[in-house]
């Protein structure tokens, strides 16, 4: 891992107050997303913004700005949505509207659960995988966190987006909080019709 990542890793707490993130139920479920980020958060590739990220970058900004003023921080921000759900085959936008649900890009608060940061990632995933020493206070370990748990149930549910929301909040069967993500992104964050399957039904 170059220098750099690893200073990325160690920022500041980032505590978020969302819904959580729950842990499966079934334990073959449980060993199977364990597996998958072992492997997924092992990785060290690099991510380069290609022109179609900076172009997307001025656009999301100019949307992010009613909520985070700073403009240095919306686009240290904004990188690493963009990097870190592209990592995962993920539309930004989305992971966008999934934040804003979970922490309203507060990156100091917390769940009732202990769930932190901004995607809201329970702390036992460390643990579950062997990586004890991560901090999920940090943007950028919390964002691959987030992103490679919600491409798993993704992948689970065979490409259904509703599904996966549903079971990255742990309310599978229920249609509440894939509504208010996909609620987030039409209003906020829409930029173009996403390719899963679930979001208008």
């Amino acid at each position: 891992m170059s220098p750099s990542r690893k200073a990325l890793l160690c920022l500041c707490l980032l505590l978020a107050a969302g819904t959580g993130l729950a842990q499966p139920k079934n334990p073959a479920e449980r060993a199977a997303l364990t597996a998958y980020l072992k492997e997924a958060l092992h990785r060290d590739d690099s991510f380069q913004d290609r022109f179609e990220a900076e172009v997307w970058l001025t656009d999301m900004s100019a949307r992010l700005s009613a909520i985070i003023k700073n403009p240095e921080d919306r686009l240290e921000l904004l990188r690493a949505v963009h990097r870190e759900a592209q990592a995962a085959e993920l539309a930004p936008e989305l992971v966008l509207a999934l934040i804003q649900v979970e922490s309203y890009f507060d990156r100091f608060a917390i769940s009732s659960v202990g769930a932190q940061g901004l995607m809201q990632v329970m702390p036992f995933w460390k643990n579950e995988i062997g990586r004890p020493s991560d901090n999920l206070t940090d943007m950028n370990t919390n964002l691959r966190y987030g992103c490679q748990i919600l491409q798993f149930y993704l992948k689970r549910e065979k490409g259904n987006m509703r599904r996966a929301l549903a079971r990255y909040n742990g309310s599978l069967g229920k249609n509440w909080y894939p509504d208010r993500v996909f609620r987030a992104w039409r209003k906020r964050w829409y930029n173009g019709r996403l390719s899963y399957r679930g979001i208008d039904g």
